[in-house]
């Protein structure tokens, strides 16, 4: 037996006696249970890769018969309706089952390890992440056993895919299936701003956080405000179709436009949402092949937050040939010119970095450099299209795609790929093969520039987007033939970078190293196999690069004698560190492998499968048992039993997050809120823009009726805030009991708010199906409704948490969860309350 020396140092027996009691606490076991009930960040992320590049794999099929009917005019491969549906399932395919997942697959699996994290705060909440995009991507393909599948294109614009003129249930196939596909975007949001946020090794301050972190934590942000808009979108347009609302429609009120401007507030955020992370991949490539600090890294950091918000105000981008005013114009097409700034400070940045060092030239810095190409090309002809006279002729032709494609392909594929090739040593253990996978690169970059280079012209000349054939007389024939063979050796170079990279995991060499690329960053660290928990010993971090600067972590992370080296409790711990400077500030419990994300996850995949059937009954009906579902997955959040204070080593105690001020289920709070926040601004925005539009507003034949039931509703909400505000009085006095009474008081209160609005509007308002003005009403006040009815619900839950002994002054986390999510129903109970009883009166 060998003992070390030194404070804090303990003998090989019993460091491997806590790797042994590490690898049995996070293990997830073998066999089909212990898959279907894995919840580690490390085995969600992989099936959101895997996933991923399967969905590309379909889309790139579909994508080869479109090439097909247009190599040639006149070619007969697909019928117009057959074209259109695989137009719109390819581009569905690449914009919502590809490419944001497999990105957010990248950022779970590699966010903990980059921090010195052990897992994601919420690791259940990634699974049932995992769970919904599958079903969701197969919801939407399982539209073809039904010969329903959509054909809209890819961004369903009104009126064409209303139920005038989409009859059938390939429109609902898409806004179902994207919608449900996209729970996934959302919560993996909110998982890893949190987890950036204060989940941090000690030490790592904001001034040190991965650049690749940086990216994703933009990222997450820009999901947080730009997916509402389009997750509205979906929804209006299917209770239109549904039940006959009249938001899109012209002759009731509604307005076309209105779903353009909800989904391109979500559409043009989406390409940097796709570009950001890629670019995160970038820079850690770069600084580790050129072997030397990135420069500028606060430069870049301020050029990813520059073109989150840039990235917001440019949505009109996409309408220039609506009919908008031509000042609003000016002012979009200003703000499309000005995101070329942040990229290129990022671009001289990478420049700069591999000009002072001394770059190695490796397979993954092969494709970054077919990055570099691509991604330029498709810039300059972004700004080409910023220009609104150019963007009126070039606007639906294969110009469009053309550049789409280059932005795209050039900003996500290619990093993609080095990504892969870059991390596989850490995953496998095995190297990539040099020749192979240069081969096939370079299969990928002739054939793709053949494939879409042409397209530049061919759209020049007059060819449009999303047109099955085209006349003889264009003379693009040979070169849509060029683009077309070409396609298929981008296809063959795609799948030959995807089966070697498989063979690696097998058949490639061993690593010489743990860390073959001599790289800095905390993931390096890591032994091989990765174990199921990451770090041994949670790590300290001074510096950005930490492997660089200081050798021996490799070493101390991978013994159990450093801070949470020793896993005495038998739980899965993490620790919670302070937002700016990382200093530790609680221990986080997070949960073992578990049946809730997949139970939750098949019971809404009924749920929507009842109500595309028209089953609306029993979609009703469903919502019982997944309400039982949630209520049995947040009661076995928590313990009850859980010590005040935990041991971290070297003599630290810390709270557990149950009492901590900074715990990851209040911020989780928060972000949720900013993202529910985003939906609501999005269909107050819809009020209003519908105003805009009409003559009256509300309109003739709509009397509004008095006040006095508006104002008793507005004084019941104003006392469920109060009962809130009490219950947290109460629970900072210790009276567990008081607390369960107010409450059951604030459920009594929003139970009757709910009642009393619903009176309120029911006369005066009417039907929602006459008008735009009492679609949008209903809709807006059902929205606050349904908060209110959330917040009953989870009044009752804590209460009876309460009386069960999961809440205590000590552990007041759920009670400030509960009153938090009160405080923002009531806040934006008076937006709607103002817009929707006084802003009539008032005009």
């Amino acid at each position: 037996m060998t003992t070390a020396h030194g404070p804090g140092r303990i003998d090989e027996v019993e460091n491997r006696r806590r790797l042994d009691a590490l690898a049995e606490i996070w293990g997830t076991g073998r066999g089909l249970v212990a898959q279907l009930t894995a919840v580690n960040h490390s085995t969600v992320a992989m099936r959101f890769i895997v996933t991923g590049l399967a969905f590309l794999l379909i889309g790139g099929m579909l994508s080869m018969f479109i090439r097909l009917q247009l190599a040639w005019f006149g070619m007969e491969v697909l019928d117009p309706q057959r074209y259109a549906q695989f137009v719109t399932m390819h581009g569905t395919t690449m914009m919502f089952l590809f490419a944001v997942p497999i990105m957010e697959g990248f950022a779970m699996y590699l966010v903990p390890k980059m921090l010195g994290a052990r897992d994601l705060p919420f690791p259940r909440m990634s699974a049932f992440g995992w769970w919904c995009y599958l079903f969701g991507g197969l919801f939407l393909y399982s539209s073809f056993l039904f010969d329903a599948a959509p054909d809209g294109g890819w961004f369903m614009y009104v009126p064409l895919t209303d139920s005038t003129y989409s009859p059938g249930l390939g429109a609902d196939f898409w806004l179902i299936g994207v919608t449900f596909a996209e729970i996934a975007a959302v919560t993996a949001a909110v998982e890893l701003i949190v987890a950036i946020l204060i989940t941090r090794a000690p030490g790592m301050g904001l001034q040190r956080i991965p650049l690749f972190c940086w990216a994703i934590l933009v990222m997450a942000f820009m999901i947080a405000f730009g997916f509402p808009p389009l997750i509205l979108a979906s929804i209006l347009l299917e209770i239109q179709r549904a039940f006959d609302f009249a938001f899109f429609d012209v002759p009731r009120g509604g307005d076309p436009l209105l779903w353009q401007h909800l989904f391109w507030l979500f559409g043009h955020p989406e390409v940097y949402i796709i570009f950001l992370p890629a670019s995160g991949v970038v820079s850690m490539l770069v600084a580790t092949f050129a072997r030397r600090p990135m420069v500028g890294y606060t430069w870049i950091v301020l050029a990813y937050v520059g073109t989150g918000f840039l990235s917001f105000g440019l949505w009109v981008h996409h309408m220039y040939t609506v009919g908008i005013p031509l000042l609003a114009l000016a002012f979009f097409s200003a703000a499309s010119m000005a995101v070329a700034i942040p990229m290129g400070i990022q671009v001289f940045a990478w420049i700069a970095t591999l000009w002072a060092g001394r770059p190695r030239f490796r397979l993954p810095m092969l494709h970054l450099f077919g990055f570099f190409f691509v991604f330029v090309l498709g810039g300059l002809t972004g700004v080409m299209l910023a220009f609104v006279p150019f963007d009126w002729q070039a606007h639906d032709t294969h110009f469009v795609v053309a550049h789409l494609h280059y932005v795209l392909i050039g900003g996500l594929m290619f990093p993609m790929f080095a990504g892969l090739y870059y991390w596989l040593p850490m995953v496998s253990g095995r190297m990539p093969s040099e020749s192979i996978g240069r081969t096939a690169f370079w299969m990928v970059f002739i054939g793709f520039n053949l494939a879409f280079l042409p397209m530049h012209l061919t759209g020049l000349l007059g060819l449009p987007r999303r047109v099955y054939t085209y006349p003889a007389d264009l003379n693009v024939e040979w070169l849509n033939l060029i683009s077309t063979a070409a396609g298929f050796v981008l296809a063959a170079g795609i799948v030959a970078i995807l089966v070697d990279l498989g063979l690696s995991f097998r058949l490639g060499r061993r690593a010489p190293q743990r860390n073959p690329w001599e790289a800095g960053t905390l993931e390096w660290a890591l032994a091989w196999p990765v174990p199921t928990y990451n770090f041994a010993s949670i790590p300290v971090v001074d510096d950005r690069y930490p492997v660089w600067s200081r050798p021996a972590l490799i070493d101390e992370t991978a013994r159990a004698e450093g801070l949470l080296g020793d896993p005495r409790d038998g739980r899965r711990e993490i620790i919670g560190t302070g937002m700016l400077g990382a200093e530790p500030e609680q221990v986080i419990r997070i949960s073992h492998s578990t049946w809730w994300p997949l139970l939750a996850a098949l019971n809404i995949a009924a749920l929507l499968a009842c109500f595309i059937a028209k089953v609306y009954w029993g979609a009703a009906l469903l919502v019982l048992p997944l309400l039982g579902m949630f209520a049995g997955w947040l009661w076995t959040t928590g313990d009850r039993h859980a010590p005040a204070t935990v041991d971290i080593g070297d003599g630290r105690l810390l709270p557990t997050q149950y009492s901590a001020r900074n715990a990851p289920g209040w911020w989780a709070l928060v972000i949720s809120l900013l993202i529910d926040g985003s939906l609501f601004a999005s269909l107050v925005f819809a009020y209003f823009y519908l105003w805009l539009g009409t003559e009256a507003w509300p309109p003739a034949g709509i009397a509004l009726g008095g006040l006095a039931l508006p104002l008793i509703a507005l004084g019941l909400l104003l006392l469920q805030g109060a009962a809130t505000w009490w219950a947290g009085r109460a629970l900072r006095a210790g009276a567990i009991g008081r607390v369960v009474g107010t409450m059951l008081a604030a459920a009594a209160l929003g139970t009757g708010f709910i009642v009393v609005e619903s009176w309120a509007l029911a006369g005066p308002v009417g039907a929602p199906q006459a008008h735009a003005y009492a679609s949008v009403v209903w809709t807006l006040a059902g929205f606050h409704m349904l908060h209110v009815a959330i917040a009953v619900l989870m009044s009752v839950f804590v209460a009876a948490r309460a009386r069960a002994g999961y809440v205590t002054a000590a552990r007041p986390l759920e009670p400030r969860v509960v009153a938090g999510f009160w405080r923002y129903t009531v806040g934006i109970g008076l937006v709607a309350w103002v817009v929707i009883h006084v802003f009539p009166r008032v005009i």
